[in-house]
């Protein structure tokens, strides 16, 4: 057993397949997510590990003919029940994505709003954008400038904008797709170490092709791996420093130690 009880459990799957029309791309994938913890996906390109984080929120069935069988569900809700609306899903479930998507029309405050609910005053609106820019370690970069466009800043600064954009809707998990992977060293060293910040109020689930980064960073990892016919298989899920050095499968112990992948 793990030493983060399944009672601490936020968020969860339970036999989920991903499918892109015919073709299964995610295959019967249980998992749980703890509260206040960073768990992260792991594994060779094509094996699901982003196709999985897009079904936590329902991004995926976004795609065309995109479709999901089995269930997700949050503090034991099934966030695919008839009748949930998948906007209010997003909002308690926010997504940073691979590469800063800051809407380049709006300002740096209004980037930092857009995904936040409506009817607050202009008050209610600079706190709100002042604790969420503050979340991202942000803030003391761009207070003196919350109306210039988001473009003038440095990519790791975009991201940053982009999590606190998401932390600003106030949700109770945070999937990242490979934060750090279009940045410099230096910007990832600084998303690193909000991540781990980021845990006293959040939840994150991290997809990440960097074994060392998931390492530093996580408190659970999981390991994904295509099979024969392409399909994304969860191989394990362990507290990170037991998977690293006593990985309970094969596969996993070969995939960390460099022998494929």
């Amino acid at each position: 057993m793990s030493a983060i009880e399944v009672s601490e459990e936020i968020l969860a799957t339970d036999d989920l397949s991903a499918y892109y029309g015919e073709r299964k791309a995610v295959g019967n994938v249980s998992i749980g997510f703890a509260r206040k913890a960073v768990t992260a996906l792991i594994g060779p390109s094509g094996c699901g590990k982003t196709t999985l984080l897009r079904c936590l929120n329902r991004i995926h069935e976004v795609a065309f003919d995109a479709r999901v069988q089995g269930r997700v569900t949050l503090e034991g809700s099934d966030i695919y029940s008839a009748g949930i609306d998948p906007m209010s899903i997003r909002r308690k479930i926010g997504m940073v994505f691979q590469r800063p998507n800051p809407f380049p029309t709006l300002s740096i405050l209004d980037n930092t709003l857009a995904s936040a609910a409506s009817g607050m005053n202009r008050r209610e609106k600079v706190e709100r954008a002042e604790k969420a820019l503050r979340s991202a370690a942000l803030w003391d970069e761009v207070k003196d400038k919350l109306r210039s466009s988001p473009l003038r800043l440095s990519g790791g600064q975009q991201q940053r904008l982009c999590i606190a954009r998401a932390v600003a809707a106030q949700p109770e998990v945070l999937l990242m797709d490979e934060p750090t992977a279009s940045l410099d060293p230096i910007a990832t060293a600084v998303i690193e170490e909000l991540m781990s910040s980021l845990t006293e109020e959040f939840t994150i689930v991290a997809v990440t092709h960097n074994m060392q980064q998931a390492a530093r960073v996580s408190d659970r990892t999981a390991f994904m791996l295509a099979d024969e016919h392409g399909v994304g298989r969860l191989i394990e899920v362990d507290d990170t420093a037991k998977l690293f050095t006593k990985p309970s499968d094969r596969r996993t112990e070969d995939y960390i130690t460099g022998r494929f992948g």
